[in-house]
């Protein structure tokens, strides 16, 4: 559930880009309004950021959203500058979601750090928000990025697709909008978070804020809460990897010239097996581009996910659904196990078959394996 900072440039825009432009790979961001909450918060004003590949048809049919995961972004395939995407093997010209037939867009949730409205954007006294901003939800993020349909000119959308999250995404926007969804393809998550995924997910969130310098969220122009935020990392990232991929990588071996069986002062002091060095590299990346406040209400909107909560349970929920569904699970996944996948697929209309992605890798296997669905995806979803 990883995704590197976006690699474009930046701007603002608040209207669509002048017909037969293209700014692939650019991040740009556009007022989407205010916005009632699900929880019943509100925000006065929410700016999305976005990133967009290829050119929209003259009768918008060729329209794709492609929703990122947990701490991703919205840099899924390489554009005007040299940073490669997060989802390379799906996106790009040639390939399954080819951007030089699909007008390719990516979004950043709803609370996020790369230029979405979230906690840290300046409130209208331009103030960040801190520990003031509201409870947000999956159903929330996708509301708002519906309008950011609307500016874009995108009527309907021929796919929304995603991965864990971003799965999640887009499973809700099929429930939310059935006229503006053609085809859903929801990878490596179920139809709901269940009770073990919200508790690793508490987990996370206490550690941020325990951390002693979390200061209830308002830490902004001061030290900030790294250490809280490396360990809900860590947490999250052994839920990422399968114990046999972290076996046969690191096994019982110690770190370099450290040894873990060896502390003549301190307990503390002992050297580190080599998946703790690994789990601390993790953390350290993370904390300098993540903000701790997003990782929490992202985090939590993801507690939130039920596609079913409010219309009548999943079966009734899904039932008014009119998308084409494409569902795909990960064959080593510990967080969001493939049964979820097929109890997804038992509740949809029809019959839908749940894909597997081999992997040994676990769950990240959606990020590094998602070209063994290029064949079948450019046979029933991208078929331009």
């Amino acid at each position: 559930m990883d995704g590197a900072a976006p690699g474009g440039s930046s701007e603002r825009t608040t209207a669509t880009p002048p017909s037969g432009t293209r700014q692939d790979g650019v991040v740009r961001t556009t007022a989407v309004g205010a916005l009632q909450l699900e929880a019943g918060g509100a925000l006065p004003e929410v700016e999305l950021a976005y990133e967009t590949w290829g050119t929209l048809n003259a009768d918008g049919t060729n329209a794709v959203l492609i929703q990122h995961a947990l701490t991703g972004d919205t840099h899924v395939a390489q554009g005007e500058g040299d940073e490669p995407g997060w989802w390379e093997a799906l996106v790009g010209p040639g390939k399954p979601v080819d951007t030089e037939k699909y007008f390719v867009v990516a979004a950043n949730m709803l609370g996020g750090c790369y230029g979405s409205t979230g906690p840290s954007s300046l409130d209208p006294e331009g103030v960040p928000w801190g520990s003031r901003f509201p409870f947000v939800t999956i159903r929330d993020s996708v509301r708002a990025e519906a309008r950011l349909a609307d500016r874009l000119g995108v009527r309907a959308w021929h796919a929304v697709l995603g991965g864990s999250m971003g799965g999640a995404r887009a499973l809700e926007w099929a429930a939310t909008y059935p006229e503006r969804v053609r085809h859903c393809v929801v990878v490596a998550i179920g139809a709901y978070s269940t009770a073990e995924q919200i508790a690793l997910a508490q987990a996370q969130v206490l550690a941020i804020r325990q951390d002693p310098h979390f200061n209830g969220g308002d830490y902004y122009g001061g030290p900030t809460p790294v250490a809280g935020l490396g360990l809900a990392r860590r947490i999250a990232h052994i839920s990422y990897r399968s114990e046999p991929e972290l076996n046969f990588r690191f096994g019982r071996r110690g770190q370099g010239a450290e040894n873990p069986i060896e502390a003549p002062g301190p307990a503390a002091e002992r050297g580190r097996y080599q998946v703790e060095s690994y789990l601390d590299h993790q953390a350290a990346k993370l904390v300098n581009r993540f903000d701790a406040n997003s990782y929490i209400a992202i985090t939590e909107a993801l507690m939130s996910h039920d596609v079913g909560r409010g219309r009548g349970g999943l079966v009734r929920a899904l039932a008014k659904t009119k998308a084409e569904f494409f569902l795909a699970s990960v064959n080593s996944d510990r967080l969001y196990f493939p049964e979820q996948s097929d109890e997804l697929a038992r509740a949809l209309p029809g019959e839908v078959p749940v894909h597997s992605i081999d992997a040994k890798i676990g769950h990240d296997g959606f990020l590094t394996e998602i070209g063994q669905l290029g064949g079948e995806l450019r046979r029933k979803v991208f078929t331009l």
